[in-house]
């Protein structure tokens, strides 16, 4: 017997067989079709969201915090331009969505004839996706869509993006019965690849003679569930681990083996793990530029490096490798760790891991002089201590807002990975409050923080009317110092001048509570605790208004050198023959 069943109705049949769960986006008229098919589909939740640019960055929230595939919705037009920034943080930091846009009817559209909100959204959000389409006959829908997920969640991941006149979304269609009977793994790989065997051969042959090891964790640790494997890696080679942005909780921060986590802004002893390791471990990891200096990558071409990632794109390059794994990260590992295991006596010098901890140590050392700090008006690291104190054991954390994420990466503690979330791949700001809405989401019983800057809460605080409206008691604590402070300081050290940095008379709780949610101006970092808990319970949405001056993170020095990467080498003369 045949299936009858419209554009949009088969669109959200698709969506089960994958067991989607929530799609996110504003209301708009030529949506209507879908959004009633949405709302006749059991299992599929619909969250409307104050601008469209919220909807990507949930989605991408939703992969981040549990690995499952979301949708965001976009009206044509000005929708889909709304859409770009969010496409944005989930196309740069590898996180899989599905985009779905309308679009004029066909008769009108590709190429456009000239109706009002027109747009080419296929070519708009093409540099933003791994893979974009437009739907041209609904009969085609299953297959799109199926198409759709096999490019996001294939290789390394990423958002993808159907386009779909509106006249497609009503469109009647005759199906098979059995359209939507198969399972994801029919037509899209479910098993991941294991490295070649003389690959496994050539690490262990490199690691039996190191003596200074170095293993660094990117995502795919944490997309393929191998943070326990690169935990007994560490402990066989006895090994520092430095966990980039994206694998926060790789190793806990009580770990032997942490010495930092982030890349560049972690500090000295991560500084000094790179320039002393002989051997390095590069485990689901594309090396952005928050692991570069003034030279670039940290893993220069002196290091003997073994690289595992599952995007042969990312083997090479930026860093040049000695073996190269085109493999699962938790495959690859199981693998090592075994040949390792059966490979008998290393020759890991015994002082390696404890000098670089004691350089930690030492950086920790002046974290806790900062923390101490008790000016009239707090210090950051003062508020992210008292923060990271107060915070419940099992919550979990976004950082946004640029600079003041440097604060929060140091001082927060990390037991696992999916409970605390940087976006180091776009950097855009204003992304944690829909990040910790998805995340609360997912996890109603558990506190979810977004530990902010005043500047970048700025950009989504529309959201916290979402917040409200789903009864979704996030907890925003904002590091207000009345500026955008790193670019003050930029403009006054370059040019000693100061233009438009000034962010000063916002009052953040009384903005709360005019969304009917929570708020409360914090003063000093011992009312941090106090606050949170009449915060948490208020049973709302709400807002810690913490007032700050601003200080410059000891790690700034070493972003700013990475800044510098090739910049010197295009603004320095060149040469004379005679200096050669």
């Amino acid at each position: 017997m045949a299936l009858h069943l419209t554009g949009a109705q088969a669109l959200v049949a698709a969506l089960a067989a994958e067991n989607v769960g929530h799609v996110f986006g504003i209301v708009g008229g030529k949506l209507s079709p879908l959004l009633h098919a949405i709302s006749q589909q059991r299992g599929l939740r619909f969250m409307g969201v104050r601008h469209e640019a919220a909807g990507p960055m949930m989605a991408a929230a939703v992969h981040a915090g549990s690995g499952r595939m979301a949708v965001a919705l976009g009206e044509m037009g000005p929708g889909g331009l709304n859409m770009a920034s969010g496409m944005g943080v989930a196309f740069n930091n590898n996180l899989p969505l599905l985009a779905i846009t309308t679009n004029q009817h066909r008769a009108a559209a590709y190429p456009h004839s000239g109706m009002f909100m027109d747009m080419d959204t296929k070519a708009v959000l093409a540099p933003l996706t791994k893979w974009n389409a437009v739907v041209h006959d609904a009969r085609r829908m299953p297959e799109l869509v199926r198409t759709a997920f096999r490019e996001a969640l294939g290789g390394r991941p990423g958002p993808v993006h159907l386009d779909i006149p509106q006249d497609v979304l009503i469109s009647p269609c005759h199906f098979a019965d059995d359209e939507f009977d198969p399972a994801p793994s029919r037509y899209r790989a479910s098993h991941s690849a294991r490295p070649a065997a003389d690959a496994i051969g050539q690490a262990v042959h490199l690691l039996r003679g190191a003596k200074r090891p170095l293993v660094v964790a990117g995502g795919g640790v944490v997309s393929s569930h191998a943070a326990g494997a690169v935990r007994a890696l560490a402990a066989m080679l006895q090994a520092p681990v430095v966990p980039t942005q994206m694998a926060l909780g790789v190793v806990p921060t009580d770990s032997p083996h942490f010495i930092g986590h982030g890349g560049l802004i972690a500090g000295d002893a991560v500084r000094a793990a790179f320039e002393q390791a002989d051997v390095i471990v590069s485990i689901g990891c594309r090396w952005s530029s928050w692991m570069w200096d003034e030279r670039g990558a940290l893993a220069r071409r002196s290091h003997r490096v073994i690289s595992i990632n599952i995007d042969p794109s990312a083997l090479g390059h930026p860093v040049m490798h000695e073996v190269g794994m085109l493999a699962d990260a938790s495959l690859a590992l199981a693998d090592l760790n075994a040949a390792l295991n059966a490979a008998g006596t290393l020759q890991v010098d015994a002082q390696w891991l404890p000098h670089i901890r004691a350089v930690r140590a030492q950086y920790d050392a002046k974290l806790a002089v900062m923390a101490r700090d008790t000016e009239a008006t707090m210090h950051p690291a003062a508020l992210a201590s008292a923060v990271a104190q107060a915070m419940p054991p099992d919550a979990l954390a976004v950082y946004d807002g640029g600079h003041t994420t440097f604060w929060s990466n140091d001082f927060t503690p990390v037991k696992d990975v999916r409970t605390r979330f940087h976006e180091p791949g776009m950097s855009h700001l204003g992304f944690g409050l829909p990040y910790a809405l998805a995340l609360k989401l997912q996890h109603p019983a558990r506190a979810v923080l977004n530990i902010t800057g005043d500047g970048s809460f700025g950009f989504t605080l529309n959201e916290l009317d979402t917040a409200r409206r789903e009864r979704l008691p996030v907890i925003n604590v904002i590091h207000n110092n009345a500026a955008w402070g790193i670019i003050r300081q930029g403009q006054k050290m370059q040019f000693d001048f100061e233009l438009g940095t000034s962010l000063d008379e916002t009052d953040y709780a009384a903005v709360a509570r005019g969304f009917g949610c929570h708020g409360e101006v914090v003063r000093r970092a011992q009312d941090v605790g106090p606050a949170m808990a009449r915060a948490i319970a208020s049973g709302l949405p709400a807002v810690l208004d913490c007032r700050t001056r601003f200080l410059p993170h000891p790690a700034m020095p070493m972003f700013g050198s990475m800044n510098r990467y090739g910049f010197d080498a295009l603004t320095e003369p060149a040469p004379h023959a005679s200096d050669k």
